[in-house]
């Protein structure tokens, strides 16, 4: 189970997206969860709001894995399900992630296109633009 350092190192990620991403967080999972981040890809330094999130069956939270060029989603692993989407920007220093379940998300603003899969296997989201 992945585990975060609750001693923060003083640093400062705003790429100023979080408000144009999230529109309307309606519900989220409390408390978040600390994001497993051994399949990101090596130099990959921070997980941009918008970012889709995945679960094992395992209960394990990672970002939706990308294509092998790191441009667009790739598959969904097996014994995974979408689970909901990254609400804020994390370090993957310190993945400690926030997880919008229900609201709006501005789709035109998220890291990378979300598919229509992803769209169906989140109800609760209203995919906005």
């Amino acid at each position: 189970m992945p585990q975060a350092n609750l001693i923060r190192e003083q640093y400062e990620i705003e790429d100023g997206l979080e408000s144009i991403v999230i529109v309307n967080c309606l519900g989220d999972i409390p408390g978040g969860r600390t994001l497993d981040v051994t399949g990101v890809a090596s130099g990959t330094t921070v997980i941009k709001s918008g970012h889709i999130l995945i679960a094992s069956n395992k209960g394990v939270v990672k970002p939706m894995p990308l294509n092998s060029g790191g441009t667009a989603y790739g598959s969904l692993p097996a014994n995974h399900s979408y689970l909901g989407v990254l609400k804020a920007t994390v370090s993957v220093k310190d993945p400690r992630a926030a997880i919008l379940t229900m609201g709006q998300v501005n789709q035109k603003a998220c890291p990378y296109t979300v598919t229509d899969a992803m769209k169906s296997a989140l109800p609760n989201i209203q995919w906005l633009y």
